[in-house]
This record gives structure tokens, C-alpha cells and sequence, in this order.
């Protein structure tokens, strides 16, 4: 099936989830981490859905492929971020956030290895 939209990637979609989810984790942190942890996860978050749409607007497959694995390695920063987070304030939880941030990782990882597979 041919994608028109970005929108309509459900990896796009389960990544503006996965936004949402890290804004109410994030919004549990005390306020002196507002600078630190809050921003940081919070612009790698936004970054995921936001390279997997550039990339897709590009309209060829090298960038598609190019910003799918800026928005895998935005994924990997939030990853980490969230192990620092759980470690720092065990009381908050991270279960969806990290649950969506999986899954996310496996599509973007399989969205690459078959458009790696295609020939230009």
C-alpha cells in the first residue's frame, strides 16, 4: 500500500503518542530539572515524529531513509534519557513511555532494513 501523508505512517502516529507520554512524565519531574532532563527528553521526543514527517516530504527514498535513522537515533538519546530518569526518580512512571518508545524502535528498525532492501 502506497502512503500519500506522513500521517498516515502508524509509526508517526505512535510517535505523537509517545510525545504525549513523555509531556506527562516530564511534567512529574521537579522543577530544577526543567533545564535539564524535562528539555532534553522532551526535543527528542518532538524530534522522532518530526524527522520520520521531513523524511517522508522529501519524496525520495535516500532521504526517507536518512531522517528515519536521525529519528532512530533521537529514539536512543530518549532511551537513555528515560534510564537516567528512572534511576534519578523511581517514583514516576515510565511504563508507557518506554512501551511506545520499544515499539517505535522496532518499526523505525524495520522500516529501514526494507527500504535498504529495495532497489533504487
Amino acid at each position: 500500500m502506497y502512503v500519500e501523508s506522513f500521517k498516515q505512517l502508524i509509526v508517526w502516529q505512535k510517535s505523537i503518542k509517545l510525545v504525549k507520554e513523555v509531556y506527562v512524565c516530564t511534567d512529574k519531574l521537579p522543577k530544577e530539572e526543567l533545564y535539564g532532563l524535562v528539555s532534553q527528553m522532551r526535543r527528542c521526543s518532538v524530534s522522532i515524529p518530526s524527522n520520520i514527517a521531513e523524511g517522508k516530504k522529501r519524496k525520495t527514498k535516500n532521504d526517507f531513509l536518512k531522517f528515519l535513522r536521525i529519528a532512530t537515533g533521537s529514539a536512543a538519546e530518549l532511551e537513555t534519557q528515560i534510564i537516567i530518569a528512572k534511576d534519578l526518580y523511581p517514583d514516576i512512571d515510565y511504563f508507557k513511555s518506554s512501551s511506545l518508545l520499544e515499539e517505535i524502535q522496532k518499526m523505525l528498525a524495520t522500516i529501514i532494513k526494507k527500504l535498504e532492501a529495495i532497489k533504487s
